[in-house]
């Protein structure tokens, strides 16, 4: 490659992260990035890791429960090798409004079947049970103790992920 055409490439792409910096935030347009670079997290992960997905977060939660913070990665070809069939019962648990719903809940602070019970969008007592079952089967919710839930802090980024990946 010539000297012209490498910094003909590095033009290009101060002008794609200045545009991408300066775009608007709000609405789905997604938030502006950081002054050094608007790709910061994918510059990093390909300098580390090529050919990989990356999920991160650090969420902060409500109460006593403080932050989470997590990241996972894995090589792409391992994810598209991967047995996707395996993952529906997973994905399955998310797809109802109700369970949706009580997962918003419990990481907003509501942990009690009681308080769950108050929250219109969850149904009758034997729905909300039955919806709890499932989530928990699916490794989305865990009982810590009869009555109480919590998003475990190895799913709280996966699911906000999962909501950020399905949000239009």
């Amino acid at each position: 490659m010539s000297g012209i055409e490498e910094r003909l490439r590095a033009v290009e792409q101060a002008v794609a992260d200045l545009q991408d910096a300066l775009r608007p935030t709000g609405g789905d347009t997604p938030a502006a990035a950081p002054a050094d670079g608007a790709l910061w997290a994918l510059t990093e992960l390909e300098a580390r890791s090529p050919g990989a997905v990356l999920m991160a977060g650090s969420v902060g939660l409500p109460g006593d429960e403080g932050t989470v913070r997590w990241q996972y990665a894995r090589p792409s070809e391992v994810l598209l090798d991967a047995d996707w069939s395996e993952l529906s019962a997973t994905l399955d648990a998310l797809a109802h409004p109700a369970r949706l719903a009580i997962l918003q809940h419990v990481l907003g602070g509501v942990h009690s079947t009681a308080e769950l019970l108050e929250q219109p969008s969850v149904g009758t007592t034997g729905q909300l049970h039955h919806h709890l079952r499932q989530l928990v089967a699916a490794g989305w919710l865990a009982s810590t103790r009869r009555g109480h839930y919590e998003v475990p802090a190895a799913r709280v980024v996966p699911l906000l992920v999962t909501v950020l990946a399905a949000h239009r």
